[in-house]
């Protein structure tokens, strides 16, 4: 026996929760079930992103990343407010190191304006009043909503509101889909659903070709990773990011803060052959390293990214020596600090267009009255998660 179910979240991440809970608030009486299929929550990239609350000035602004960013910067730290979620309000500045910099650090605020994000363009000799362990060449910008909280509290909270507003979330669900009756089978039980949402972070578009969408597009992996140390040994006030490189849509080695008192480096972004590889040392997927190899052959043949030096800048980054380098760059002592701690490092599942090689820039929401599909949700897929959950259920529950 099936049992009938309105919609079907399938991930329990910090997005797949927030849909989950804008559809509860938005429909009295709507029966929804998040399917999650490790034993907890945060165990991929909601639980191990770098807990920074973007403003929202790096995105297209004709993007979903900016809008959805900046809504939900102010979102976040709401819910964090009322529910006594450690945060800081640190703001963030960005140094240039080079004149191309500074061309582009013009660029990033013109940008951040047309995005309506509230920034500064500053001289290099006011740097010390926002940031005294910074340096940059002739100009910084300096953006005061920036701000770190708890990623894991975060979704801690959407999992209990959902449950709080009627909805059921159950715990190491693989599941099995019959897409043709909206058939959903797991180890505990088959459910039918009225609609089913493709949350599931990394393994996403796997899912979304099921349904026929997501075609053409393919995944990479790119490991991030930290090391840290306590704010008494480095004690920086702000986060200090470089200006990004306009070709890879990464942001660079930077410094940021925690909650908890730590000062953090990084982080890497290092091509992985497996989706959920956070060490070399672990179990290696064969059906991950061909899909991975197809998207590197894809960047490779296509022209918008130089993807050779991308590999030949990141992977030194392994070494603490080489990550210390860059992020001196930004601030001069942290050569100085002994001891540098690793952290968990996170994945980033990069969507590739198959044909041309592009890196997608943006989140991507495909689907039909049956489905709707969640993909390349990476940074600032936290930040942006209540303003772009609440998108995603307005779209679902037309169908409804």
């Amino acid at each position: 026996m099936f049992e009938k179910v309105d919609v079907i979240v399938i991930g329990a991440g910090v997005v797949g929760l927030s849909i989950a809970k804008s559809l509860l608030s938005a429909r009295k009486g709507i029966s929804v079930l998040v399917l999650e299929k490790e034993s907890g929550l945060g165990f991929h990239a909601s639980g191990r992103n770098s807990g920074v609350i973007h403003a929202g000035f790096y995105y297209s602004p004709d993007s979903l990343k900016a809008r959805f960013c900046r809504e939900g910067n102010h979102d976040i730290k709401e819910l964090c407010r009322l529910n006594n979620i450690p945060m800081k309000e640190v703001g963030k500045v960005v140094v240039t190191s080079t004149s191309e910099d500074e061309r582009r650090l013009e660029d990033l605020f013109k940008r951040g304006l047309e995005n309506g994000v509230q920034l500064e363009l500053m001289e290099a000799k006011m740097l010390p009043k926002f940031e005294p362990l910074a340096k940059t060449k002739e100009r910084f910008i300096w953006s005061p909503t920036t701000a770190v909280s708890d990623p894991r509290l975060f979704i801690e909270l959407l999992a209990n509101d959902v449950v709080r507003l009627g909805g059921r979330l159950k715990f190491n669900q693989s599941v099995q889909i019959d897409t043709n009756n909206l058939h959903v089978t797991t180890s505990a039980g088959g459910y039918f659903a009225q609609h089913i949402v493709n949350a599931a972070g990394g393994q996403a578009d796997r899912i979304a070709k099921l349904f026929n969408f997501g075609l053409g597009l393919t995944m990479i992996p790119f490991m991030g990773i930290y090391r840290n140390t306590s704010s008494v040994i480095l004690p920086l006030k702000r986060l200090v990011y470089p200006v990004p490189n306009p070709i890879n849509p990464f942001l660079g080695v930077h410094l940021t803060l925690s909650v908890h008192d730590l000062v953090k480096i990084g982080p890497t972004a290092i091509p992985m052959l497996n989706r959920e590889q956070y060490s070399f040392a672990q179990k290696w997927n064969l059906r991950d390293m061909l899909e991975s190899l197809r998207g590197a052959y894809s960047i490779l043949k296509g022209n918008s990214h130089d993807f050779p030096q991308l590999v030949r800048s990141e992977f030194p980054k392994l070494f603490e020596s080489k990550l210390i380098e860059e992020a001196s760059k930004l601030v001069p002592s942290v050569k100085a600090v002994p001891g540098w701690k690793k952290l968990k490092p996170g994945i980033r599942s990069q969507l590739v267009e198959a044909k041309t090689g592009q890196l997608i820039n943006d989140f991507v929401v495909e689907g039909d009255a049956r489905s709707t599909h969640v993909l390349n949700v990476v940074s600032p897929g936290w930040t942006a998660a209540i303003p772009f959950g609440k998108y995603v259920s307005d779209r679902v529950l037309t169908y409804l």
